[in-house]
């Protein structure tokens, strides 16, 4: 697989710290799908040009290890914008870039052409972002939407319960603009709690629900957390199996199963379930 692959397909990406290059080698060997070298909110605007120095520095070293790596990138309208572009434009090897408060797609299509191609991934993380989020989905370069919900109840002013019941319009308007542009699974915001299993694997049971096929991470031991809630369970996929031989015996038409009509739809439903249950990627 390539590494454009192989970030389609990531089911967690692991936000490490610019200017912590202490990290970087850890953070690459956590099990994460993928890594992402953060020059944005982990970093404060007086480390920010030391944080591209080290991300530069360690970029060689950090290639052999065989793991999607990406950067992310401060707002267009930021006073980093233009530094940001710099340091990545000389990042042979760049998996991807994550584009914090994607709001403009001409901006993005701009971006693209920049970087020769290197995929994008937009974070929806404001009010307007919200309002283009289909646009931004249909720009050039877009390989995956990521939420920022963090960022976007502060841009908004709203407050959430435990539930983010809130932020459901925001995260079905992501779900839905990915699939009307066929990009590869949106990926779901942080859980700040590290330490809080519990809520990681709800946080992330409602992303998969969503239709999303991946979660950010703050932190190394939230990744089993999410991979181990992104896979289906046994039973699931025992059901999964037995759909996909019924369909396989009736040759493709509808036909009853334990009561229940399948036909087209819940093939497909069965085969994203085996799909889910794929072995990840060897780095060697």
């Amino acid at each position: 697989m390539t590494m454009t692959s192989r970030l389609a397909a990531a089911r967690s990406l692991l936000f490490v710290p610019g200017n912590r290059p202490d990290r970087f080698e850890k953070a690459l060997a956590s099990g994460a799908d993928a890594v992402i070298l953060d020059l944005e909110d982990s970093v404060p605007p007086p480390d920010k040009a030391a944080a591209r120095q080290a991300i530069s520095a360690q970029w060689p070293a950090l290639l052999p290890l065989n793991v999607p790596l990406l950067v992310r990138i401060n707002a267009a309208s930021s006073a980093a914008w233009s530094d940001d572009l710099a340091a990545i434009a000389g990042l042979s090897g760049l998996a991807g870039v994550m584009v914090s408060k994607a709001e403009s797609p001409a901006t993005l299509g701009e971006l693209t052409a920049l970087l020769d191609g290197v995929p994008l991934l937009p974070l929806v993380e404001t009010v307007a972002g919200f309002d283009a989020v289909r646009a931004l989905a249909a720009a050039p370069g877009v390989l995956r939407l990521a939420v920022g919900h963090i960022d976007f109840m502060a841009d908004a002013g709203m407050s959430c319960d435990e539930r983010e019941s809130e932020l459901v319009p925001l995260r079905f308007a992501v779900a839905m603009a990915t699939r009307a542009s066929s990009l590869a699974p949106a990926i779901d915001g942080v859980t700040v709690q590290t330490s809080d299993e519990q809520r990681l694997r709800a946080d992330t049971l409602r992303a998969l629900r969503f239709g999303f096929g991946a979660k950010l991470c703050i932190h190394p031991r939230q990744v089993a957390g999410v991979h181990e809630a992104l896979a289906p369970t046994e039973q699931e996929l025992a059901w999964a199996r037995r759909v996909i031989a019924a369909d396989q015996a009736s040759g493709g038409a509808a036909v009853q199963l334990d009561g229940r009509m399948v036909d087209l739809p819940v093939v497909l439903q069965a085969r994203n379930t085996l799909a889910r249950a794929a072995a990840p990627v060897p780095k060697s």
